[in-house]
């Protein structure tokens, strides 16, 4: 049976009425192969359905939010729970405020928490912040980086100022020498040094942090009264419940959490330790929708789930069995990947692959062979595909041969 998307495709032309460019954000497919759905039905675990039938193993994790498997029954249920008590209400259910103090508990930086919905919320929550305490404007951010859609960051210069990114210095990533220049070149303006905990921009590979990197922007944050500020959103939860450089034994003042915190359900977070307590009391931040108490129920599920699931362990495992895996395969089909990036976060490309046509084909081979996949940003691990890694490899050889019979000899 021929692999066929008639009515994505028509819900792609109905969309094409309604939205400026028929889908916007990270979640538009129009940068992928063809044979990606724009529209998902359903998900379960690790997997998703499109509206054609098709189901997908799905490495993406709605790029992220999904850490313990699609539509989990203890979240669910903790979310129906809080929905029959109310949701968006004229103040906050008890639940914010144990949610805080279960962030605060996890996290060896931690004195206090604030709540939010997008991972460019707490991102900029934090700039305020180490401005607001330091007195200061000038922040320091890695080439590249991607920290939220807002001016400051945004990869776009689209309908964006040329003095909405005026006190902003870069530097190279896990380069010393780069970090100190930066910051020399900030001299006493510096409020804060914000840096992912790894290195995961698109179209290039990977980097894990050094530990001497690490140090360094610790230790010239400390020296300069500045801030140093964890932008892990993107890894948030996938290595421990509190920051992911606590596993470093480096901990940031300022710490921006996001996507996997409800499981899916809409909830970032900012995390502080009480040198700059006074600076977050004194800004103003806010949302309508920041009170909701489904996601903190949601929040705190999933918090319990991990420890109870050993997911982040689970996580772990998959994602060394899906790279050996993909190793596998692709020697055996005479292929080199460059293989990337922590584990639960995998992505690969392929070598001599310069216009990226050897991983856009491969992607596309791969979705309509049911696993979704792709072919230049960093994907996903979630606990539950500790039950479709070798289904997901099964499915891939299919893609690999295509791959072989396309372009040969790798």
């Amino acid at each position: 049976m021929s692999y066929r998307l008639d009515k994505d495709l028509a819900l792609r032309e109905r969309a094409q009425k309604v939205f400026p460019a028929g889908m916007y954000g990270h979640m538009s497919t129009t940068p992928l192969p063809d044979n990606y759905p724009q529209f998902i039905a359903k998900a379960e675990g690790g997997r998703i359905w499109g509206v054609d039938g098709y189901e997908y193993i799905d490495f993406l994790c709605a790029y992220g939010p999904n850490i313990l498997g699609y539509k989990h029954p203890k979240v669910e249920a903790a979310v129906r729970r809080q929905l029959e008590q109310g949701d968006c209400t004229t103040g906050p259910s008890p639940l914010m405020l144990e949610l805080a103090e279960k962030l605060v508990e996890k996290g060896d930086h931690a004195n206090w928490s604030l709540l939010c919905k997008n991972g460019s919320d707490a991102t900029n929550i934090c700039l305020m912040v180490a401005r607001a305490q330091t007195g200061r404007n000038t922040i320091l951010m890695a080439e590249g980086t991607y920290h939220g859609t807002d001016p400051w960051s945004s990869w776009s210069k689209v309908g964006i100022t040329d003095n909405a990114r005026a006190d902003i210095i870069t530097f190279k990533y896990n380069d010393c020498d780069s970090l100190e220049q930066a910051v020399a070149k900030a001299g006493d303006d510096l409020a804060a040094i914000i840096v992912t905990p790894n290195l995961h921009e698109v179209f290039v590979p990977q980097q894990l942090v050094t530990q001497e990197f690490a140090q360094k922007a610790r230790q010239l944050c400390n020296d300069k009264g500045a801030a140093l500020i964890l932008d892990d959103v993107r890894c948030s939860w996938r290595f421990s419940l509190g920051s992911t450089w606590q596993t470093l034994g480096v901990l940031p003042d300022l710490c921006a959490m996001g996507k996997t915190l409800g499981n899916g359900y809409a909830l970032s977070a900012v995390t502080g330790n009480d040198r700059f307590r006074s600076g977050a009391a004194e800004c103003f931040f806010t949302g309508s929708y920041w009170f909701s108490s489904a996601a903190f129920a949601a929040s705190l599920a999933t918090m319990e789930a991990i420890e109870e699931e050993n997911a982040i362990e689970r996580m772990e495992t998959a994602g060394n069995q899906f790279r050996a895996g993909l190793a596998d395969l692709a020697n055996g089909y005479g292929f080199k990947l460059d293989q990337s990036g922590p584990v639960q976060m995998p992505l690969f490309l392929f070598e001599d692959d310069p216009e990226y046509l050897k991983g856009g084909f491969f992607c596309n081979e791969a979705v309509k062979n049911g696993v979704y996949l792709h072919p230049v940003h960093n994907m996903f691990i979630c606990a539950e595909h500790d039950k479709d890694i070798v289904d997901a490899l099964d499915r891939l050889d299919g893609a690999f041969k295509a791959l072989k019979a396309q372009f040969g000899d790798g």
